[in-house]
């Protein structure tokens, strides 16, 4: 009988304080698990290798980085490089494309995988499910060369069918040079990533209607509820921590771009509407060798999207009681 029970039947008995349980590392639990522990080895080491050691080349952003004298030859710089990123001429253009193109993938490719599988989900046809999930899939496994090759084919204004389409319906007197037009290359990138990444994308919200409890859709049919209205009042609401969880990751990657997919699509015409913080980084550093510079640019995006996750965390806690942490 615990303590508390104890003291409400019999109120002489004094006030005995609780102590803590103190949870202590366990190496006889830790030996007994050990091939269930070695499964996660190789991720650790993974992580170590590939994201923690390289972070010592951090303090290049710091320094005046010279190839042949390597890190620890190289002299500091202090705060230079940042100050110059600031102060760069281009900032502003490059700035406003990497927020137009993420705020436009927020609210044109992040609710499409989530509509794709809530359609999905719908369907009764286990075949045509199949075919329709192998079939939308597919294009995550094509590299961006070849796909965004085929992107190029299609809006050629030579040879490209969407012209041809145009063209025959009389909507357009000539073809239109897609590509090469800095307005319409926002909407072709956003549509292109949502096209090549909805399957994909999908995958995690399928897995995450698939654990809905069955016995609540059968309890909404016995009530007479409409396909649509079980989707409004149970599947959604069953996956919102899901959506939640993926929402704050789209806002901490604002200032990421894919920059496979924009140097496929990017030329001269469209540069204006093209260049954002990932190729300007990768232009000024490997192209110009400015290693200190791109450095000091990565760092600072790198810092700025720290913060949005923890906002994003912050507020959807909040909000709505789901957060990553």
């Amino acid at each position: 009988m615990e303590v508390k029970n104890l003291q409400e039947k019999f109120p002489t008995i004094p006030s005995i304080p609780l102590k803590k349980r103190k949870h202590k590392f366990n190496w006889f639990n830790m030996k007994a698990q050990l091939e269930i522990q070695s499964m996660v080895l190789p991720s650790i080491i993974f992580l170590i290798v590939f994201a923690y050691i390289p972070m010592y080349g951090i303090i290049i952003a710091f320094k005046d980085y010279d190839l042949f004298q390597g890190v620890n030859g190289s002299p500091w710089a202090g705060f230079i490089h940042f100050k110059e990123f600031f102060n760069d001429p281009l900032l502003g253009n490059v700035l406003r494309n990497t927020l137009v193109i993420n705020g436009l993938n927020l609210l044109i490719g992040f609710p499409a995988p989530i509509i794709f599988a809530l359609l999905l989900n719908e369907v009764t046809n286990k075949r045509f499910k199949s075919l329709v999930q192998s079939i939308s899939y597919l294009p995550h496994f094509v590299s961006w060369v070849i796909f965004g090759g085929l992107i190029l084919t299609i809006l050629s204004p030579t040879n490209g069918i969407l012209n041809y389409i145009l063209l025959q319906l009389d909507i357009v007197d000539e073809a239109i040079n897609f590509i090469g037009k800095d307005h319409y290359f926002w909407f072709i990138l956003v549509g292109s990533e949502m096209l090549k990444g909805l399957g994909w994308g999908a995958i995690i919200y399928i897995a995450a209607i698939a654990g809905v409890d069955q016995q609540l859709y059968e309890a909404a049919t016995m009530d007479g509820a409409s396909r649509f209205k079980k989707i409004r009042y149970i599947t959604i609401p069953s996956i919102m921590g899901t959506v939640i969880i993926m929402f704050i990751f789209a806002i901490s990657a604002m200032l990421n771009t894919g920059i496979e997919q924009i140097l496929v699509l990017q030329n001269p015409l469209n540069l204006s509407t093209s260049e954002t913080l990932d190729t300007y980084v990768y232009k000024t550093g490997l192209q110009q060798m400015r290693y200190s510079y791109s450095t000091a640019v990565g760092l600072t995006k790198s810092v700025v999207a720290v913060i949005l996750l923890v906002l994003a965390n912050y507020f959807s806690k909040k909000v709505t009681d789901n957060s990553l942490f």
